[in-house]
């Protein structure tokens, strides 16, 4: 099932009512479902190597704990943190100042990821340093992905509450 944009998330407790959690594709909803969202954004930095290495170590500590909780919305969305780390410092390791598309977001588009028919800006040279801190993001990414519980929690949620 499409994540569904059109919920009052300044109004819904997705721990309380996981039922209106969807997966989505990739990082939909990150920034939008609380109170996971501010429990983990806080954490969220990607400036140096160092700074993600701690920020990724944490928020993975996060994943695992929702999960010890079989608390799947918590997990599914410290993993999309995860790869927001590694998606944010890619863009910035090829977009000096991470601008990536030309021109604002459409009115009706706010809020959602992708180009929206904007073209996309020149490649600057790689900057090494957020290439190294989205390395480790990625690492991090694709263990929680890969995770055993994890995915038999995931395929749980969707069995109950639908893809």
């Amino acid at each position: 099932m499409p994540f569904d944009y059109t919920l009052d998330f300044a109004a819904v407790d997705f721990r309380r009512h996981p039922e209106l959690y969807r997966v989505g594709k990739g990082e939909q909803g990150v920034l939008l479902v609380q109170p996971y969202k501010g429990e983990i954004l806080p954490h969220w930095r990607f400036r140096t190597p160092e700074v993600a290495r701690e920020s990724a170590d944490t928020i993975y500590g996060l994943f695992e704990a929702y999960l010890k909780a079989h608390d799947f919305v918590g997990a599914d969305m410290a993993r999309k943190f995860l790869q927001m780390g590694y998606t944010r410092a890619r863009r910035y390791a090829n977009h000096r100042g991470g601008k990536k598309y030309d021109g604002p977001v459409p009115d009706d588009k706010k809020g959602q990821s992708g180009a929206h028919g904007r073209p996309e800006l020149p490649r600057a040279p790689e900057d090494p340093v957020k290439a190294k801190s989205a390395a480790i993001f990625k690492a991090k990414w694709d263990e929680a992905r890969a995770h055993p519980d994890y995915q038999e929690q995931r395929a749980e949620f969707q069995e109950r509450y639908g893809k």
